[in-house]
Parts: C-alpha cells; sequence; structure tokens
C-alpha cells in the first residue's frame, strides 16, 4: 500500500495557515506504517515533538492498476475520512530550510483511518463530512470545494508515481486544524453517520 497525500487542497484551510494558493495539487507521501484504523482505540502520538494537528480528509482507495486518462469513478469503489496529522512546528521548521516534510507528516500513526465504505458519485460530491473534538465540531466541509477536484487528483497522482491496488490517497482538509491532546475524543462523520472514533493516548 502506498499512501498519496494532496496538501493545500482548501482555500480556506490554506490561508489559515499563510500560504498561497497552490497553482498545481501539492503531493507527499507517507509510510506505510503512519497508516492506522479507527475502532474506537486510544491511538499514540508523539506530543513530546510539538503541537500534533489534526486534519480531517477524504481518502479514496484505488480499486486496480490505473491507466492515464481514466475516470476516477472506473478505478475508486470506496471511500473513507482519515486524519492527516501534522507535527506543526516541527513542519514549519522544514519549510524555513527548504526541506521536504516527511519528519513531520510520516511518523507512526500519522495516517488515521475509518473503515472504507462502498460509494456512489452523487453521493461523493453532496455529503457533508465533519470531525467532532471532545463532541463540538472542528471541522466541517464537502469535496466540490476542493481547489483540484478528484479526477485531478487521481491524474496527477497516475502520472506522477503510478497508482495501483489498495493505494490510498488523502485529498486535503477544510479549515478548523488545531492540536490534539492527551484525552480527547475525535469522531469522525460522513453527513450524519458516525464512520469513526479514536482518543488520544
Amino acid at each position: 500500500m502506498n499512501i498519496f497525500c494532496v496538501g493545500r487542497n482548501y482555500a480556506n484551510h490554506a490561508k489559515e495557515l499563510g500560504n498561497a494558493l497552490p497553482q498545481q495539487p501539492v503531493l507527499f507521501s507517507k509510510p506505510s506504517r503512519a497508516f492506522v484504523e479507527t475502532n474506537g482505540q486510544a491511538i499514540s502520538v508523539p506530543q513530546h515533538l510539538g503541537q500534533v494537528h489534526y486534519e480531517i480528509e477524504v481518502v479514496l482507495k484505488i480499486d486496480r492498476e490505473v491507466k492515464q486518462g481514466e475516470s476516477v469513478w472506473d478505478v475508486v469503489s470506496q471511500i473513507a475520512l482519515g486524519l492527516d496529522l501534522t507535527l506543526r512546528e516541527v513542519q514549519k521548521e522544514l519549510q524555513t530550510k527548504g526541506h521536504p516534510w516527511l519528519r513531520a507528516k510520516g511518523f507512526k500513526h500519522s495516517a488515521i483511518v475509518t473503515p472504507f465504505w462502498d460509494i456512489r458519485e452523487q453521493e461523493a460530491y453532496n455529503t457533508e463530512f465533519s470531525l467532532l473534538k471532545n463532541g463540538n465540531l472542528a471541522q466541517k466541509g464537502q469535496i466540490k470545494d476542493m481547489i483540484f477536484n478528484l479526477q485531478t487528483i487521481i491524474d496527477e497522482c497516475e502520472n506522477c508515481f503510478g497508482l495501483g491496488e489498495g493505494d490510498i490517497i488523502f485529498t486535503g482538509t477544510p479549515e478548523g486544524v488545531g492540536p490534539l491532546h492527551s484525552g480527547d475524543l475525535y469522531q469522525l462523520y460522513w453527513g450524519k453517520e458516525e464512520k469513526g472514533r479514536f482518543t488520544v493516548e
């Protein structure tokens, strides 16, 4: 499994971090050991390295090897919700030095994902996703608000890296990111349906 991610794909999120809007998708990856599936468990994160920020995202699962120009809905039949976790202070330091983001984005448990479920195109574009932190709304968004749509993301990832069965893609986060703390409860919602939850160890 490869884990690909898109950064700065919602305008208001880019603005809240003081970043310019990208002219092409900002792509990065995470190691497979970053992946952890939610089942209501306590998940450990490296808070000793500084603030760890949550970023809720729609996650695509690739069904099979993708050929250039194929429709996203020909190669994606399931999605999930995920949290792309970021060591924010580490990321800022790396950006200042012009270094890659891997240390800030690729640590163990930095790709928290709900179980995947079957999806159809119309539902995907018309459903709001959200993150609750200790019962309070922290983030919400919709796929249709992305700067780069799902087809562009699939095409760009396939062209740059190739895509095959089991690969997953984090598609970007809306505004409202913030730090996790020990004991926090996080719930990930697709519409009114809770798809996953976990606590921070």
